[in-house]
C-alpha cells in the first residue's frame, strides 16, 4: 500500500466555478504508480468548495453561478456575520452547501472520472485569493 499528500495552492480565480482537474494533475507526478487505488481532494477554506460535475459545455459552470446567487443572494441585510464584506457570509452558506472536499478513483495511474467529469473550484467571494489543496493518495 502506497501513501502520500501534497498540499499547495491553486492560481487565484475570480468568483464563479472554475474546472480544476488539469491543475490538480499537475501536482501529482506520483500519480502514475497507483494502480489502484482514492485521490482525495480537500480545501483548507470556508468561502470555497468543491464539486465534480460537467466539464465540457462552460454554460453548465454559468447555471451554477446563477443558481447560487439567486439561493444565497448578496444582501448584507439579511445576515449578521458580514465583516470581510457583502460577499462574507453568503460565501460561507454556499461552501458548506457543496462542501469542502471530493473522493476520485484511481485507475492504472490515472484520475477515473466519468467522460463529462471534472473537478470544479468553487469559488463564492469576489476575489478569494490563491486557494490551499491538500491531496491524499492511496493505493497499490
Amino acid at each position: 500500500m502506497i501513501f502520500f499528500q501534497k498540499e499547495f495552492f491553486l492560481t487565484s480565480k475570480s468568483r464563479g466555478f472554475h474546472l480544476i482537474t488539469g491543475e490538480i494533475l499537475e501536482q501529482l507526478d506520483k500519480l502514475h504508480s497507483i494502480k489502484a487505488g482514492i485521490a482525495h481532494i480537500f480545501i483548507k477554506h470556508t468561502s470555497a468548495g468543491l464539486t465534480i460535475n460537467e466539464n465540457a459545455d462552460p454554460s453548465v459552470r454559468r447555471d451554477f453561478e446563477s443558481h447560487f446567487d439567486r439561493m444565497v443572494p448578496e444582501d448584507s441585510s439579511l445576515f449578521e456575520h458580514t465583516l470581510e464584506g457583502s460577499d462574507d457570509m453568503t460565501s460561507h452558506i454556499k461552501s458548506s452547501l457543496l462542501g469542502q472536499s471530493v473522493t476520485v478513483p484511481i485507475t492504472n495511474g490515472q484520475f477515473n472520472l466519468g467522460t463529462w467529469q471534472g473537478i470544479y473550484l468553487c469559488e463564492h467571494r469576489n476575489y478569494g485569493g490563491r486557494r490551499k489543496i491538500v491531496i491524499t493518495i492511496y493505493g497499490d
